[in-house]
């Protein structure tokens, strides 16, 4: 191609050949003289960024100061720190979460069961798996994982406290019902619940509760947190005290030698009602011991821990 105009007062024609080559020729050219332009600008925009703004530095070239780096460490010394603390607290509450644990197993599991639960067993397996806060560790930039991590512990944190916070209502309710013993001391069940033979007339007659052969005097306790309604003297029963509880429990101890616990009192879980004797309808010392739920009787073994018995 040739582009050809006049020039000047004397009309000479100049003309210029356009050809493959010489297009070839002024792209290379342009090209270097933008990629030299664009290394210029960078330079000297890193220069100014590592001078003025070290995070812009970093985030063009991955380079920093040595101010830069010691505040970068201090930064990161820091988020160490409140993991610490984090890891500090969760650790906590999770020790607390066990020693209730523990009241849990006391109350409602029996000494027999709760034996094979601790026993050591080398007899164990499973795929290792990581957890979760540490499998992924710096697939991302540290200071995210540092962040992730923290918001992890304190996720954990916050919920290891609100079960905890459950646990202790529960705790608290489980102590409002008679779920504990009735003697404070030695003893053993000499007459369960249901049809046996009275130890009087020898035929068959309900036996209404749990009868407690313990020594004359044993401490006869309150089994949970309640108001006594009844404290006196019944022919079959003998010296009787009766507590009414929540949720529509109450509980009767018969045949005392000695009553402790006057009409109206308010008594807590292990409260002395009075003692074991062998007072009324009795062959000898112990404790006779029922449990209603909205006046209907029930056995008593299904409420108390008598798996030691």
């Amino acid at each position: 191609m040739q582009l050809m105009w006049l020039s000047g007062p004397t009309g000479n024609v100049r003309t210029i050949s356009i050809t493959t080559r010489t297009v070839l020729t002024a792209a290379v050219v342009i090209g270097l003289f933008l990629v030299t332009s664009g290394f210029l600008l960078h330079f000297v925009g890193f220069k100014i960024a590592v001078e003025y703004n070290p995070d812009l530095a970093r985030s063009i070239g991955g380079v920093t100061t040595e101010a830069e780096q010691k505040r970068m460490e201090s930064i990161y010394r820091d988020h160490l720190t409140q993991l610490r603390e984090s890891m500090h607290n969760t650790v906590n509450e999770i020790r607390q979460l066990e020693t209730m644990k523990n009241r849990f197993m006391e109350m409602a599991t029996p000494n027999v069961v709760r034996d094979k639960i601790n026993r050591k067993d080398d007899n164990k397996g499973g795929p290792l798996i990581a957890p979760r806060p540490f499998s992924s560790l710096f697939r991302q930039p540290l200071g995210i994982e540092f962040d992730q991590t923290l918001q992890d512990f304190v996720q954990t944190q916050t919920a290891v406290a609100e079960l905890r916070t459950n646990w202790e209502k529960q705790l608290d309710w489980l102590h409002t019902l008679p779920t504990g013993l009735p003697v404070r001391g030695d003893y053993r069940i000499s007459s369960g619940f249901g049809i046996r033979n009275d130890p009087f007339t020898g035929g068959l007659a309900m036996h209404e509760g749990l009868d407690f052969t313990a020594n004359t005097g044993t401490q006869v306790i309150a089994t949970a947190k309640g108001t006594v309604t009844r404290s006196g003297w019944d022919m079959g029963y003998g010296n009787v005290i009766e507590v009414q509880h929540a949720e529509g429990f109450s509980t009767r101890y018969a045949h005392l030698s000695k009553r402790i616990a006057s009409v109206g009192d308010v008594v807590e879980r292990g409260s002395v009602l009075g003692e074991v004797g062998s007072t009324g309808r009795s062959t000898g010392p112990h404790l006779h011991y029922e449990v209603f739920i909205r006046d209907r009787v029930i056995n008593p073994a299904q409420v108390l821990p008598l798996g030691s018995s």
